[in-house]
């Protein structure tokens, strides 16, 4: 007799209540505050300022920095694409079973995957179209952090509150 293993607890309602689950969600949690903060900190080496995101792409010779390659940011962006996908579709996918309202939800879910996809085009539209989609490149990423930041928080907090899951 073949045994079939189901997946139950992505379409159940007692996530908070499976201890391995919640185990599991929080390092991978963990895991993405980590991606968040060096996130952050390697934007700070590049800067948040109109100029400075400018120079990172274009580049600049009094600081002798070279404008960035095609395929360094095709490289990049490849990593990206496939990366914020896997991340985005897991948060997204836990913030459905808490108990925040459905315009909320859509508003995380929009603006996660929106800023992100900005986020990487950002770097290639300042690169090959216009400089000015700098202020577009750092609204995108402060957007995507806060996004990435304030899903994390709910779902940690609904696994540990005592909220009935709203899925479905």
């Amino acid at each position: 007799m073949k045994r079939v293993i189901k997946l139950r607890f992505f379409i159940s309602s007692d996530i908070s209540k499976n201890s391995l689950l919640k185990l599991i969600i929080v390092f991978t949690v963990i895991f993405f505050v980590f991606l968040w903060i060096t996130n952050l900190l390697l934007y700070l080496q590049v800067g948040f300022s109109y100029e400075s995101v400018v120079e990172y792409y274009l580049g600049s010779e009094e600081s002798f920095r070279p404008p960035r390659s095609y395929l360094g940011m095709l490289e990049e962006a490849h990593f990206h694409f496939f990366a914020m996908a896997i991340i985005l579709v897991t948060l997204n996918h836990l913030i459905l079973f808490t108990p925040i309202g459905g315009f909320w939800k859509l508003v995380l879910i929009l603006s996660s995957f929106v800023s992100a996809f900005g986020d990487i085009a950002g770097g290639w539209l300042i690169r090959y179209v216009s400089p000015e989609f700098a202020y577009f490149k750092i609204a995108s990423l402060i957007v995507l952090q806060i996004s990435f930041a304030a899903l994390m928080i709910i779902v940690v907090w609904f696994l540990y509150s005592k909220h009935k899951s709203s899925y479905g």
